[in-house]
């Protein structure tokens, strides 16, 4: 099961209350709350605030959008603990974390292993509080293509370390659905986030339909995760809902496929 929402960061300049007043417009389920845009890290009154007012118009927890990038902290059980204290004060089933800064085809050995030996460290925090920990999958990082994705899930030999996944736009349509099978296979892909991007540039979700459909065939649909919409072309709430009505549409068309 694929449970639609959005991601707060969607709407950065906009309060947590235009976010789920949207979200309820938009009839969507869950939502990933930002920690640089809507809880900061440490700030727990917030979260649980925020956790009450998501849960009471009937929506879930999808995740916290956390910033906090690998190889960037000089203490990683310290740096961490603020964006943990947060997300378990939001009651979020994960955490989602950046896996560096660098493109994988630039790390030194070391520097691959030193972003390792901290994943492992904040996945193991993060499970001691029954938070899943996931990598982002993004370009310039250590998850930039799906070799060195998956390869980093060994090293860094976490059992709590998953995956997000997004259409970057480093990668063509063979690789992205190929990346999206190869998680799968592992049972290290969680939350999708939802998008369509031509050459660079945000569009319409009602566009990529088609690019959707084979992405969702990769997925398997049994296991619940969220697919949360992001990148909404020029910000607006109205080609929000507009992707919103598209995003639903195209998981009810393929349900049963």
């Amino acid at each position: 099961m694929i449970i639609p929402g959005l991601v707060s960061a969607t709407f950065k300049a906009e309060s947590s209350d235009f976010v789920l007043a949207a979200l309820k417009k938009a009839d969507l389920h869950a939502v990933e709350w930002s920690e640089n845009w809507h809880i900061p890290a440490g700030d727990t009154a917030l979260a649980r605030d925020l956790r009450e007012r998501t849960l009471a118009q009937g929506a879930e927890i999808a995740a916290y959008g956390s910033y906090y990038r690998l190889g960037q902290n000089s203490d990683p059980a310290k740096d961490f603990l603020p964006t943990l204290q947060s997300a378990a004060a939001l009651g979020a089933p994960l955490i989602r974390i950046w896996g560096g800064g660098t493109a994988s085809e630039e790390l030194e050995a070391d520097t691959r292993r030193a972003l390792a030996t901290e994943a492992r460290i904040v996945s193991d925090m993060a499970a001691s509080e029954g938070i899943k920990v996931a990598l982002e999958w993004h370009k310039n990082t250590v998850t930039d293509t799906n070799e060195s994705g998956l390869s980093f899930l060994d090293e860094a030999a976490a059992e709590n370390l998953y995956c997000l996944w997004q259409p970057t736009v480093a990668l063509d349509m063979d690789e992205r659905c190929e990346g999206l099978k190869l998680l799968q296979a592992r049972s290290r892909l969680l939350n999708l986030h939802v998008y369509y991007w031509l050459e660079g540039k945000r569009r319409p979700f009602a566009e990529g339909l088609d690019e959707w459909r084979r992405y969702l065939q990769q997925v398997n649909r049994s296991e619940k995760r969220y697919g949360l919409l992001e990148f909404v072309l020029n910000n607006t709430e109205e080609q929000f809902l507009e992707d919103a009505a598209q995003w639903k549409r195209l998981l009810q068309e393929t349900a049963m496929n």
